[in-house]
């Protein structure tokens, strides 16, 4: 599971700028709807290189990329509002 998740660290942290960088138009036009296509097609990649690596890690489609996308952002944002430090407002 810990190889999984490198995988898709490293497949995000490689990839995603560039992927931005050329749909950047789309992400415009679509209001960042089209991030989420970005994020399936990642995942989608990720379980690609994790069978071939024999990690055990599998998505059948787009569809299937598309939702667990959709729940890896939404845990992402989740976490990311629940672990920052609030700064005290300053009267």
């Amino acid at each position: 599971m810990i190889g999984v998740a490198l995988l898709f660290g490293l497949v995000n942290a490689l990839l995603r700028p560039i992927l931005k960088l050329l749909t950047c138009p789309l992400i415009l036009l679509t209001l960042g709807l089209f991030t989420f296509v970005i994020n399936a097609i990642l995942l989608a990649l990720a379980a690609a290189l994790g069978r071939q690596l024999g990690l055990g890690f599998w998505v059948e489609g787009f569809g299937p990329a598309f939702w667990g996308a959709l729940v890896v952002s939404i845990v992402s944002v989740l976490l990311s509002f629940g672990l920052t430090e609030r700064k005290p407002r300053e009267e």
